[in-house]
């Protein structure tokens, strides 16, 4: 049997967590849009301004996957939520359980934060992670439409 340990992530975890960052990208079709480096992660994640948590995910005590996590706000509920950035795992490590043991050790801090949700998103093409997340009991969310401002029209709209 596998032992699936997770722990919180370190700054030393920063290239780690940017292996990882990238093998998501790549899965998603993506990986040109990556540009974080080591020292970005370090900085961003670990640095102590930061509202941002990792955890790591080892399978017999090889890195097989991460977190990244926050928490945001309910305004209706009157309490903080848990929004899950990213969950990845590799792919020589997928269906030993880890997925499911991130999700649940980040349900646990939900819980002891005393939130209201737990909630991310998913790509509409992944029916692998959709039918995984809905055989856990999760719900999509059709009803709303994310937005983004990125890079220059994020820099336009502020300076207009």
């Amino acid at each position: 049997m596998l032992e699936i340990q997770i722990r919180k992530a370190a700054v030393e975890d920063a290239a780690l967590i940017l292996r990882f960052v990238t093998e998501l990208a790549i899965y998603e079709k993506a990986e040109n849009e990556v540009v974080a480096t080591v020292s970005d992660i370090r900085d961003s994640l670990f640095g102590g301004k930061s509202t941002t948590n990792g955890i790591i995910c080892n399978i017999d005590n090889e890195p097989a996957g991460f977190a990244v996590y926050f928490l945001n706000y309910s305004t209706w509920l009157g309490k903080h939520g848990l929004y899950l950035e990213d969950l990845y795992i590799s792919p020589n490590h997928r269906g030993a359980g880890a997925g499911k043991a991130l999700l649940k050790y980040l349900a646990k801090i939900a819980i002891s934060m005393n939130c209201g949700r737990f909630e991310w998103s998913v790509l509409d093409w992944n029916q692998p992670a959709i039918q995984f997340y809905q055989s856990i009991g999760a719900k999509p969310q059709s009803e709303w439409v994310g937005y983004r401002l990125e890079g220059k029209s994020l820099e336009r709209f502020a300076e207009s």
